[in-house]
């Protein structure tokens, strides 16, 4: 192959081998001036007089070369010179399989609805739990009552009656011997509803102390130990009603001269 120096319009004469080492850079060796030999790289020089080269257009993107003498063959693990580019496998020919890395992962699409609707279920019935645990407070409670009585009035059931241990108010006490049973007390009072609505009767708890404040014995009594009927105690104690307590205790002994009352829900 030959090429022109620019500088002094020499022409040389080159091989691929000389190109390639430099990537088309060369010296010139009559004015030493460095060149792009593959600027004006020509096969075949023109008839004499020689004037200038023709110079090679630049192109923006690469040529695509179509002419192929040879290719490696992977399955023999050896090259063939004697290829023929009419015999490469047509588009149609060749396998339509996908590349791997282009598939795409199916993802199993699960099924969230079942879940959600047995969470759902899981927490209503968790609330349900708790509401039942707490069913005595939210009984107690005016503005939940509010909403529960003329319901339960419509669908005929019944409540039990609400509490609220600070509306009683003790009217009186009294402590005495029994009259009948030797060793025994019987200790009375007086208790009024000040509240606005009916509520259970309370637990009643009686302390006995000395002198002192000791105290000498102490029990708790459920209402059905001090109220008989029992559809009384259901129906509880009326708004602003007043009731008299009875209670029947085994006398501690001379020490105990003093008694506490104390309502509890």
């Amino acid at each position: 192959m030959y090429t022109q120096c620019p500088e002094c319009l020499t022409v040389f004469k080159l091989g691929g081998a000389e190109l390639a080492a430099t990537l088309g850079s060369v010296r010139c060796g009559h004015c030493s001036a460095i060149f792009d030999a593959l600027r004006t790289l020509t096969d075949q020089l023109p008839p004499e007089p020689i004037g200038t080269l023709d110079t090679h257009p630049a192109q923006v993107a690469p040529p695509q070369l179509g002419l192929p003498v040879f290719r490696p063959n992977p399955a023999q693990g050896q090259g063939s010179l004697l290829f023929d580019p009419d015999e490469r496998p047509r588009a149609t020919e060749r396998p339509s399989t996908t590349p791997s890395f282009t598939r795409r992962r199916r993802t199993r699409q699960r099924r969230t609805g079942p879940w959600i609707a047995g969470s759902v279920a899981l927490l209503l019935t968790l609330g349900g739990q708790i509401a039942w645990a707490e069913r005595a407070l939210w009984l107690d409670d005016a503005r939940v009552r509010a909403w529960i009585d003329p319901a339960c009035a419509k669908l005929g059931c019944r409540l039990p009656p609400r509490h609220d241990a600070g509306a009683l108010e003790l009217l009186s006490r009294d402590i005495r011997p029994h009259p009948s049973v030797p060793g025994a007390l019987i200790i009375s009072a007086s208790v009024r509803n000040d509240a606005d609505f009916a509520q259970a009767f309370p637990v009643v708890e009686i302390t006995l102390s000395d002198l002192d404040e000791t105290r000498i014995a102490m029990r708790r009594f459920q209402p059905r130990e001090y109220v008989s009927d029992a559809r009384t105690i259901a129906q509880g104690l009326a708004p602003g009603a007043t009731t008299a307590l009875v209670f029947e205790v085994a006398d501690p002994g001379k020490n105990a001269v003093a008694f506490e009352f104390k309502f509890d829900e």
